[in-house]
């Protein structure tokens, strides 16, 4: 396994997928925090889905983690793509069936490739967060947003616990992202799959049936990062969460193993 995990590796810090993934992680958390703080008068909202984020939270110890954690969804479609594209393009590829005769035992080969995926999600998780601390502390004065709060040991546990619960967002849309290629068995098919289902059709079903979003995997995600909402208390995400997940990993896992190599 740990042979397989440095090859992917090798695969995975190549300049442009490298540091393009992680140009477009800063880029994106740089902007949503940029817009907590300069909209938060705005009556059109400055936080996820319109949400009104005011100064007295903001001025709480929990509010340095604000901009972080509202973040975590396009992290998280971030993830799904890495995924999902390093996982089908084995068969694009027809490069499977190469790592298959250096490693044979197949689920073997997957824990390697999903541990490395898994390495790269943390760097980008990492990197988020540093670039929301230092955006919400230079924008708190431009937003007249006291910082007191956000020195004190509350901030930093709150923050800490926010890391955590962004990283296993970010690792279960990442998993969602390999499950889709691994049953697909294409990059293009699996991305386009997963980010319309997360963007276009839970968003509908959440719209139009009552009490659906506390059941859909990509809504249950960011609810796990937020550490709950209005959606669904942050215990029932994480199992409904893990109950998809743990659904997806043994199909694709059969099908991994019992299908042929090629595309």
């Amino acid at each position: 396994m740990i042979r397989v995990f440095f090859a992917e590796w090798r695969k995975l810090r190549r300049p442009v997928l490298f540091f393009g993934t992680m140009f477009a992680v800063v880029g994106f958390t740089a902007l949503i925090t940029s817009l907590l703080f300069l909209m938060i008068d705005s009556t059109r909202g400055n936080g996820r889905e319109g949400q009104i984020i005011n100064r007295l939270t903001l001025e709480l110890p929990h509010g340095l983690s604000v901009g972080f954690s509202s973040a975590s969804g396009f992290l998280g479609l971030i993830a799904l793509c890495i995924f999902a594209s390093q996982t089908a393009q084995e068969y694009t590829h027809g490069t499977l069936r190469n790592l298959l005769v250096r490693q044979p035992r197949r689920l073997t080969l997957l824990a390697g490739k999903f541990l490395s995926m898994c390495l790269f999600a943390l760097i980008s998780v990492i990197l988020s967060a540093i670039v929301s601390v230092v955006f919400a502390f230079a924008l708190s004065g431009k937003a007249k947003v006291v910082t007191t709060a956000w020195s004190t040991s509350a901030a930093r546990s709150g923050l800490m616990h926010t890391f955590v619960n962004v990283l296993i967002s970010v690792i279960a849309f990442g998993t969602i992202g390999m499950i889709l290629g691994l049953l697909l068995r294409s990059p293009i098919t699996a991305i386009s799959i997963g980010v319309a289902w997360l963007l276009v059709v839970e968003n509908i079903l959440a719209a139009t049936v009552k009490h659906s979003a506390q059941w859909m995997p990509g809504s249950m995600a960011t609810t796990v990062a937020t550490g709950g909402d209005i959606n669904a208390s942050y215990s029932h995400a994480l199992w409904v969460l893990s109950a998809y997940l743990a659904v997806g990993v043994l199909i694709a896992g059969f099908f991994f193993r019992r299908r042929d190599v090629t595309n």
